[in-house]
């Protein structure tokens, strides 16, 4: 199952400094139908202003992964950590017990940048940072890992059951890729166009994907995009000793 939405149909915010899409209910926009897929919380596509950026602010139990597309961002935190996150630089910050944390475009360009927000394995970790270089040359024509929880070592480490990639592909090139134990999916193209198992999928558009056993990635158009492989949500729900539930009948005396 392939559900496709449109760039359109994203949350936009614009607020002078910021301009933001929010891809899951985040901050002033809320949707109680738009909140997580799998344990993805936050997709959120920025540009920051020059001198422009997010002032200190907390953060707790969150895997937080940066990547930036243009320009740089610098991540202040108070375990003093003073990072300027540069293009095709991964930034991952696992926030456990609590961080609290600014980020700053102090450069005289615009910053271009995608943050994801995973939820962590284990609650009321240590709180630590990781930052990485990437190449695009790793990613072209490739599904390539960034960031992960699942010991890819050229990634940075997230604690958290997903995996987060990036691609570049040229036209009309194919790529494969398998959903092992029904695993989902979840794609953002940055920019392009590709078809996924026959839909397609614009600039800015996204995919979620579930109970597919394989992925048919095909270029359109010259194209590149994440994709965040994520668990199912087999085995989420009710306890069997709720499923056994309760007649109040005879619980009546």
């Amino acid at each position: 199952m392939i559900r496709i939405i449109r760039a359109d149909e994203r949350h936009y915010t614009n607020l002078g400094w910021l301009k933001a899409w929010w891809l899951f209910s985040f901050s002033s926009y809320y949707d109680p139908n738009n909140i997580q897929f799998g344990n993805l919380r936050i997709f959120n596509h920025d540009h920051i202003e020059p001198q422009c950026g997010f002032p200190t602010h907390p953060h707790k139990n969150m895997e937080i992964v940066t990547l930036v597309h243009k320009g740089d961002i610098t991540h202040h935190d108070n375990m003093n950590n003073k990072t300027v996150i540069s293009t095709n630089q991964v930034h991952s910050l696992s926030a456990g017990t609590g961080v609290r944390h600014s980020e700053i475009n102090f450069s005289e360009k615009p910053v271009q940048y995608f943050q994801i927000w995973l939820y962590p394995n284990k609650h009321n970790l240590e709180p630590t940072t990781e930052i990485k270089k990437t190449r695009s040359r790793n990613w072209l024509n490739n599904i390539y890992p960034i960031a992960s929880g699942q010991g890819f070592d050229e990634a940075v480490h997230i604690n958290a059951d997903a995996t987060i990639y990036r691609c570049d592909l040229e036209p009309d090139k194919t790529l494969f890729y398998d959903l092992y134990d029904k695993r989902r999916i979840f794609i953002y193209n940055i920019s392009g166009m590709f078809n996924v198992n026959d839909s397609v999928i614009k600039t800015n558009d996204q995919a979620r994907i579930e109970l597919e056993n394989q992925l048919l990635i095909k270029s359109i158009k010259k194209s590149s995009f994440i994709l965040v492989d994520l668990p199912s949500e087999f085995g989420w729900g009710y306890s069997d000793k709720v499923l056994k539930g309760v007649n109040m009948q005879n619980t009546k005396k």
